[in-house]
């Protein structure tokens, strides 16, 4: 299979996903998630789905895991894809590391002046 077509599964999965817990999900927790990336097996088997949310990380992760069936029936329905991926919730920390940086490097610059 090419990288090219687990690359478009991940996206159309990715948006999908993002419209399901925006504007379907039922648990309230769900409507602060923001899928940030998805990352599809090549044999589209496994789907590690990232995300970033601004309520208790732990409590969310376990939530959208125990979902992730009902999120996954969801997706075959609307998806144009022979297997759809078993789905594994995982927090995005690059934005919270990302911001760890910008903060040291304006502490540094404040130093500077």
């Amino acid at each position: 299979m090419s990288k090219l077509k687990g690359e478009r599964a991940g996206s159309d999965i990715q948006k999908e996903l993002g419209n399901i817990l925006f504007l379907e999900a039922k648990d309230e927790d769900f409507k602060n998630v923001v899928i940030t990336d998805v990352d599809v097996s090549n044999d589209l088997s496994f789907a590690k789905v990232y995300f970033t949310t601004t309520d208790d990380i732990e409590h969310v992760t376990k939530d959208l895991n125990n979902a992730s069936g009902f999120f996954r029936s969801l997706l075959s329905q609307r998806l144009d894809i022979r297997h759809t991926p078993e789905l594994r919730f995982i927090y995005d920390e690059s934005i919270a590391y990302g911001e760890k940086i910008e903060n040291i490097i304006d502490s540094l610059h404040k130093e500077d002046k």
